[in-house]
């Protein structure tokens, strides 16, 4: 019973298959057309292939190269694609060529298949015929007349090249205009900036102590903006000299940047101290007595002179001597 069920279900399946096939088939319309069934030789028509479809159907045109025939020559072609505007899923495609030929006779444009998915559909055979142009032999032949020598001035010439003259004379007026432009210009004063010599890291650092100094802040209560203030100078000082981001980093962030820097032991210790006060009193807000404000700029002082760097006298090129 098994068996039968399954051999029903496929037959009912092929049935189904063969019926969309059959359907698909019936929806595809193709046609061929020629707008013209006579013409004269070197005369041209339209060969129209078309196929009216639904949009979801497949359909593949014949392919046609230069020559329908060893008679019949196809010029140009074209294809055009309309949607019917009462059924959008219906869809029309035209293949136009356009086709000639040399030789008069009649001549059978042949079917052409198109494929589609429920098999291959033709169009019916198309009769073309070229027919000769009608002499005249009652009238006599005559020889072929000789050009006409006709007569041309430089004012035809000038008459007929007119834009070409007048571009011409207009390029050489602006060029003319641009190189007394050039010539009669103001001449720019070319000012030469003096170069300033650049002052060493540890000259900026010890005249911002300096000014510090003088201002006696810590005398007037003013103990934290002082120590911040000498924090300041040396982290910039440290950014020029050892190229680390002293500004945005914390004073352990500091030490660690120095670890592999050639610094003392006692230029370490020193800056340590001023680092570490000065968090105390602005984190802590540590108190710190008088010679503790004073020798946190003792050591800023000493750190900047014990690690300045060392002057290099500039270079003299070969050239330069001369």
């Amino acid at each position: 019973m098994i068996k039968r069920f399954f051999k029903y279900l496929l037959l009912l399946n092929l049935l189904l298959t063969g019926f969309a096939y059959q359907s698909s088939a019936q929806t595809v319309q193709v046609e061929a057309k020629l707008d013209r069934f006579v013409i004269k030789i070197g005369e041209q028509t339209q060969l129209h292939l078309i196929a009216k479809f639904h949009a979801n159907d497949k359909v593949e045109f014949p392919a046609l190269k230069d020559t329908i025939s060893s008679k019949i020559q196809i010029v140009s072609s074209k294809v055009d694609t309309v949607t019917d505007k009462d059924d959008v899923s219906l869809r029309t495609i035209r293949h136009n060529y356009t086709i000639t030929s040399f030789d008069s006779g009649d001549y059978v444009i042949p079917s052409y298949a198109f494929h589609t998915q429920g098999g291959d559909i033709k169009t019916e055979p198309l009769k073309l015929t070229v027919a000769t142009v009608a002499v005249d032999t009652t009238k006599a032949a005559y020889d072929i007349k000789q050009p006409l020598a006709i007569s041309y001035t430089f004012w035809d010439w000038l008459r007929d090249n007119w834009i070409l003259v007048v571009s011409i004379l207009a390029a050489l007026l602006i060029i003319g205009g641009v190189i007394y432009y050039l010539k009669k210009r103001p001449k720019k004063v070319v000012v030469v900036e003096e170069l300033k010599p650049e002052v060493p890291a540890h000259i900026i650092a010890l005249q911002k102590l300096t000014a510090i100094g003088d201002k006696k802040l810590w005398q007037q209560e003013q103990t934290k903006q002082y120590h911040t203030e000498i924090t300041d100078v040396i982290r910039e000082y440290l950014e020029s000299r050892y190229a680390i981001q002293a500004m945005e980093q914390t004073s352990d962030e500091i030490f660690a940047s120095l670890r592999y820097m050639d610094i003392t032991d006692e230029n370490r210790n020193a800056l340590r101290q001023v680092l570490i006060l000065a968090d105390l009193v602005k984190f802590a807000k540590e108190k710190p007595a008088p010679f503790e404000n004073e020798q946190s700029m003792d050591n800023a002082v000493a750190f900047v002179k014990k690690t300045q760097q060392a002057f290099q006298p500039p270079v003299v090129k070969e050239e330069d001597k001369k």
